[in-house]
C-alpha cells in the first residue's frame, strides 16, 4: 500500500484545524498515512493528533525547529520521506505550505500540484481536480510517477472524523543531523483579536471599497461581524486603499473561506474575490447597484445603501449560539 505524509501546521498552542483537511484527501486516495509534526516542545500537539486514524504520528521535536523557517522545515520533511519511504507528501493550501512544500518537492525532485479540490481514479491512476483562471475553469490533472507533493484546498474537503483507536507516536531522530541555516527570524508580528479566525469562522462579513475609510469599515463591517459572532473579511481593493488590514483579504490573492454565512457588503463581485468565497453555504449580498455581478452568486440580495441597511441589521442581529 502507498504511504503518505500529511504535514500538520500549528501555532505552538494548537493544531490549525484547516491543516487537518488534508487527512481527508489522504483517505480518499486510499493511502496509509502518517501525520508529521515539526517544532519544539510539541508533545501535547502530537498527542491531540492520535485520534485521526493515522498509521502513526511522526514528531520532529528539536529546538532548531522552534520557528517554522522554510529551509529547515523542508529539509526535515524531505529527510522523513526518505527515511520512512513515503510516496506522497500532503498539506493544506496556506501561506506556510506555499513556503515550505515547494522546497520539499525540489529537494526530492518530485512533481507538485497545489490547491487540489477533488480526486478521482481513472484506470487505477489518481486524477486531481483544481481550479484555474481565478476559479472560472476546472482542470483535471494527472501526474507522472508514483511520488508527488500535493496541497489540498481546505474548503473542498471536510474535516476528518476521529476514530476509536489511537495512533502511536514516533520520534524522528535529528541527532547529528545538519540543518540549513540560511534563514533567521528577525521579528514576529501577531494580530490579536477576540473574533474567530477568518479561515475557521462560521460567519464572515466582508466589505469593499465603498466603505470609504477605516473608521466606517470598522463601524459597519466590524460591527456586523461582532453582532453575528463572525470574522471580518475584505476585498483587495479595500485592503489596497488602506481601509482594511491585509490579513482580512479574501480572494484569489488572499484567504480562501467557506463559512456557513458570507455577507458581502459593497462588493461588486469580481471573479478574483468570488474565487475566495464561492464555496460558502449561504451568501448574502448588499449593494446599491441591482446589476452588480455579486447578485448572480448570492443566495440572497439586498439592493440599497449599505450605510442604511447595515446599521439596521446590527441593531436587529442576535449572535448565534
Amino acid at each position: 500500500m502507498k504511504r503518505a505524509f500529511v504535514f500538520i501546521e500549528h501555532d505552538r498552542r494548537r493544531v490549525k484545524p484547516t491543516s487537518l483537511h488534508a487527512i481527508t484527501l489522504a483517505r480518499r486516495l486510499g493511502y496509509e498515512y502518517s501525520l508529521l509534526v515539526l517544532g519544539s516542545g510539541v508533545a501535547a500537539l502530537a498527542e491531540s493528533l492520535r485520534e485521526y486514524g493515522a498509521a502513526n504520528v511522526v514528531v520532529a521535536d528539536d529546538p532548531r525547529l522552534d520557528e517554522p523557517l522554510a529551509d529547515r522545515y523542508a529539509a526535515v520533511i524531505a529527510l522523513a520521506v526518505r527515511d520512512r519511504g513515503a510516496s506522497v507528501v500532503l498539506g493544506t493550501s496556506s501561506s506556510t505550505s506555499k513556503d515550505i512544500l515547494p522546497r520539499v518537492a525540489g529537494l526530492l525532485d518530485l512533481p507538485m500540484l497545489t490547491d487540489v479540490t477533488g480526486v478521482q481514479t481513472e484506470e487505477g491512476e489518481a486524477v486531481y481536480q483544481r481550479m484555474i483562471c481565478a476559479g472560472t475553469l476546472c482542470a483535471w490533472v494527472q501526474l507522472r510517477g508514483d511520488q508527488c507533493v500535493l496541497t489540498a484546498r481546505a474548503t473542498a474537503f471536510e474535516a476528518p472524523v476521529s476514530v476509536l483507536s489511537l495512533s502511536p507516536i514516533e520520534q524522528l531522530n535529528l541527532t547529528g543531523t545538519t540543518l540549513p541555516d540560511g534563514m533567521q527570524l528577525l521579528s514576529r508580528e501577531e494580530s490579536k483579536s477576540s473574533r474567530p479566525d477568518l479561515g475557521e469562522a462560521r460567519v464572515v462579513v466582508s466589505g469593499g471599497r465603498p466603505l470609504k475609510d477605516q473608521a466606517t469599515f470598522n463601524q459597519l463591517i466590524g460591527g456586523l461581524a461582532d453582532a453575528l459572532g463572525g470574522a471580518v473579511g475584505a476585498t483587495r481593493g479595500a485592503v489596497d486603499a488602506g481601509i482594511a488590514a491585509n490579513e482580512c483579504q479574501v480572494g484569489q490573492t488572499g484567504r480562501i473561506v467557506a463559512p456557513e454565512l458570507y455577507v458581502a457588503v459593497g462588493i461588486s463581485g469580481a471573479i478574483q474575490h468570488l474565487s475566495g468565497m464561492m464555496d460558502s453555504r449561504v451568501i448574502v449580498a448588499i449593494n446599491r447597484d441591482p446589476e452588480a455581478p455579486i447578485f448572480q452568486t448570492a443566495n440572497y440580495g439586498l439592493v440599497g445603501d449599505l450605510h442604511e441597511i447595515v446599521p439596521r441589521w446590527i441593531e436587529a442581529a442576535v449572535p448565534p449560539r
